[in-house]
């Protein structure tokens, strides 16, 4: 299998959420990817859980909100970057990068002192990409490598 080669930052979409042009940073030091959402709500879907929540998919217009809705997949207590440990809500999504798609699974927190609102880590890269840390949005249409 070709591996897609990325850069430090890139632009994905997520279509079972109903979100494109997302900036996520890529990060090889992180074992799961987490997204940033407000309003996180755990709902009942005949009988299964669910969580409900916001996404700002543009971090200059706080107006743009996706409201998002997705099952359950699991619960993991996760180590953040700071050192905390808490529980996270994970959902299994799609994921599309570079006209690639496959599923991810994504935990979901408050990312808000963060730059980018998802952080996409090694289990989900998989064996699927090469990262090239000196570049930025190489799988983005027309973009330029540093």
């Amino acid at each position: 299998m070709n591996k897609l080669i990325i850069g430090n930052l890139e632009t994905i979409h997520l279509p079972d959420l109903g979100i494109r042009d997302l900036q996520v940073r890529i990060d090889t030091g992180a074992q799961s990817s987490s997204l940033h959402v407000d309003n996180l709500k755990r709902i009942q879907r005949s009988g299964r859980p669910w969580v409900c929540f916001d996404l700002h998919p543009d971090l200059y217009n706080t107006d743009d909100i996706v409201r998002c809705e997705s099952p359950v997949h699991d619960i993991r207590r996760i180590k953040s970057s700071n050192g905390e440990s808490q529980q996270r809500y994970v959902i299994r999504t799609t994921i599309d990068l570079g006209g690639q798609t496959w599923p991810i699974d994504i935990t979901l927190s408050n990312r808000s002192d963060m730059t980018y609102l998802m952080l996409l880590g090694r289990e989900g890269m998989g064996n699927r990409v090469l990262v090239d840390p000196s570049t930025t949005f190489v799988t983005t249409p027309g973009s330029v490598e540093n």
